[in-house]
């Protein structure tokens, strides 16, 4: 049963992430702003921090997993999210080797790892066709209220989410040994 809390959280927070711009106060949705939430990312990043360990890759999986069901849902356009989290969560894994995991590593590790998976979205879309927002305008319309978005969830969410996986980390380790 444990098994199953990681992926149910991050399909709930897949389905809430196209119900959340309705919830969001217009001042953050309207004035010219685009905010995408990127909360499943978040929780792969506090998963890649809290409960992989230094030759697990379970944020890795899931983040294949769960980058392609959001693209399957929210976009016409498949793998650009399953590629875009599946490597961000690599790279964020391979920086945790040399970090400590505490709140100010995680909010440094969610912001750095939300502007670099926005960025390779926009990146990706550019080449491609489907955007043609110039880089002025993405960054200041698009990626900054996106990552300041999603670091208010961060704050709201670290206690809950980082109690759970700790605990998950212990029971599903100590069962491994």
């Amino acid at each position: 049963m444990k098994r199953v809390i990681l992926p149910l959280i991050l399909f709930i927070l897949v389905v809430l992430e196209g119900v959340a711009i309705e919830f969001l106060p217009r001042f953050l949705v309207g004035n010219g702003f685009l905010v995408t939430p990127h909360w499943v990312l978040v929780t792969l990043l506090l998963i890649t921090t809290f409960y992989d360990l230094k030759d697990t890759y379970h944020s890795v999986v899931y983040g294949l997993i769960f980058g392609l069901l959001v693209d399957i849902v929210y976009t016409g356009t498949l793998g650009v999210y399953m590629f875009t989290y599946a490597v961000i969560t690599y790279a964020i894994h391979g920086l945790m080797k040399v970090l400590h995991s505490n709140f100010f590593v995680a909010i440094l590790v969610v912001a750095v790892g939300v502007a670099l998976a926005d960025l390779t979205i926009y990146a990706i879309y550019l080449v491609v066709g489907i955007t043609d927002m110039v880089w002025q305008d993405y960054l200041t319309a698009r990626m900054i209220p996106t990552v300041i978005l999603n670091l208010i969830f961060l704050i709201v969410f670290y206690p809950l989410l980082v109690k759970l996986l700790v605990y998950l980390k212990g029971e599903h380790h100590s069962k491994n040994n």
